[in-house]
């Protein structure tokens, strides 16, 4: 039995190795696709103003008769997230537990914005418990932003600035916008941008030398 011990123990000792080394190339694997792959994020699908540009200025009443201000700077001091939807929309729907959520949890100001039959706006708010939420029903504000489908977002920043917009079918392109500040993108175009000209310069940087 002490024979054979010290071959377990060497066999063992190899297995270690050649696991470390699997495990090592897994995880340089997963930078390399961490790097090439976009992430989940909202779409730019319209022609209105730029990420980057003042928002325009509108100031309109919301279904319960408040007057809200969208664009230029917040009198609460907090970013804006304008979400376009509609009673129709199942997309809409799904997403509208989540701006609930992003009210409560996430330091800003919801707006949701809809078109329409005022009824109908009326029975989703009810349906959906939104009562909480500034609704407003402006087509002007659709079209101040260029808005073509639905559900659409955009994030205006204290000063009212445009930071992240585009279509949204899930919590991933929600969140997307939300932190567009902080990752520095405000849409999936950018971030493949950005990342094919850190390609370029790479590829560049290693012909020159």
């Amino acid at each position: 039995m002490s024979d054979i011990l010290p071959y377990a123990l060497a066999l063992h000792t190899i297995l270690i190795l050649v696991l470390a080394v699997m495990v090592f190339g897994l995880t340089r694997q997963i930078g390399i696709l961490h790097e090439r792959v976009a992430p989940m994020g909202a779409m730019i699908s319209d022609h209105g103003p730029e990420v980057g540009e003042m928002a325009p200025t509108l100031s309109v009443k919301s279904i319960a008769n408040e007057v809200i201000q969208i664009g230029g700077p917040g009198p609460t001091l907090k970013t804006t997230l304008l979400m376009f939807v509609s009673p129709t929309c199942p997309v809409c729907k799904k997403l509208l537990p989540i701006a609930k959520s992003f009210s409560k949890g996430e330091d800003l100001n919801v707006i949701l914005i809809g078109d329409g039959d005022i009824d109908e706006q009326r029975r989703m708010i009810e349906k959906e418990g939104l009562q909480a939420l500034p609704y407003v029903i402006g087509p002007e504000i659709g079209m101040a932003f260029q808005v073509g489908k639905l559900p659409y977002a955009i994030l205006i920043d204290r000063e009212g600035v445009i930071r992240a917009k585009g279509l949204v079918n899930s919590r991933e392109h929600l969140e997307s916008l939300a932190v567009a500040e902080e990752i520095g993108y405000g849409s999936i175009q950018a971030y493949l941008k950005a990342r094919d000209l850190r390609q370029r310069n790479r590829f560049e940087g290693g012909r020159l030398s």
